[in-house]
């Protein structure tokens, strides 16, 4: 009888093992923004090619082997960090693709940007291509579902999900901090980018920061129509239209800092006499999923520098 058990656990224990084996091997199914796609086994070697792609994958707990632009990633995204075993492929339009190949990466995945190159990436390995950004839908909520997607081919859709969770809490938790900071009275708010002294990217609807700035509590002080980057550009001058309480939160980095404060169209502008101005910390406004609480986090320090004392 003990025998009889004893072979039976051994059976059992063959089919788990076996069991493991093929699930670990056995091609899977995918969704990304072609339709549903096949690789052969779930990717430990990913292969990030899109800025937004590297902050996807490092957010899902994967660390990359390659990222492009690592220097400037470091100063215009800045989180997550990229490790520094992640080795730097190139600029993001032009990929090394020798030495991609030679890294023998699982799957590869891309963006919008790296699309022409796409034939040239399946001879290497798999791919997977996600498109985020478009004027037709929401780009918030498509970085959220292209996070979730990228989690399944990933295997790791407990741990987005997880995430997506803790980011709607510490969202929940900024808005009650800047509504007890502005005593539930909030002011409408313009998030831009410099151009440069005289012209700024400013930020409307289908953007990062618009989508993060509602999310705390505060609406547009000057609304713009939906355009596929959520910007559209303008004149310094017209922000002088603006009244005197409206904040302006302009993003680092912005090398002409000391040329601005010495311009007199800039010191005229109402809101800027007012002393209603802040800088915002470096953060990616064309990223994934968590770029929306990154872009959260730094508004929300720059809104409590300017709250009422």
């Amino acid at each position: 009888m003990m025998k009889k058990i004893k072979l039976l656990k051994q059976a059992l224990l063959s089919a788990a093992v076996f069991t493991f084996a093929v699930s670990a091997f056995a091609d899977i199914q995918v969704e990304d923004s072609h339709g549903m796609q096949t690789l052969p086994k779930t990717p430990q070697r990913v292969a990030a090619l899109n800025w937004d792609i590297a902050e996807q994958v490092l957010e899902l707990g994967v660390t990359p082997i390659v990222v492009p632009n690592i220097k400037e990633y470091s100063e215009w995204v800045v989180r997550p960090a990229v490790p520094e075993s992640v080795e730097d492929i190139g600029t993001r339009m032009e990929p090394n693709l020798e030495r991609l190949a030679e890294l023998k990466p699982d799957v590869i995945i891309i963006a919008s940007p790296q699309l022409g190159l796409q034939k040239k990436l399946e001879a290497i390995a798999p791919v997977l291509y996600f498109h985020t950004y478009n004027e037709d839908h929401n780009n918030a909520e498509a970085a959220i579902k292209n996070y979730r997607l990228m989690a399944k081919a990933l295997g790791k859709e407990a741990y987005a999900e997880q995430r997506l969770a803790q980011m709607e809490s510490q969202l929940d938790a900024m808005k009650e901090k800047l509504a007890a900071a502005y005593n539930n009275d909030f002011p409408k708010v313009i998030s831009y980018r410099f151009a440069d002294t005289k012209s700024i990217y400013l930020y409307g609807d289908n953007s990062i920061p618009q989508y993060a700035l509602q999310r705390l509590g505060f609406e547009p002080a000057m609304p713009q129509p939906a355009t596929q980057w959520g910007v559209t550009q303008k004149r310094v001058k017209e922000l002088g239209r603006l009244p005197a309480e409206t904040l302006a939160l302009y993003y680092l980095p912005f090398e002409q800092q000391a040329e601005l404060d010495k311009s007199n169209l800039w010191q005229a502008i109402p809101f800027v006499k007012a002393g209603n101005v802040a800088a915002v910390e470096p953060a990616w406004n064309y990223g994934g999923a968590m770029a929306i609480l990154y872009n959260a986090e730094v508004l929300t320090n720059a809104l409590l520098e300017l709250a009422p004392k």
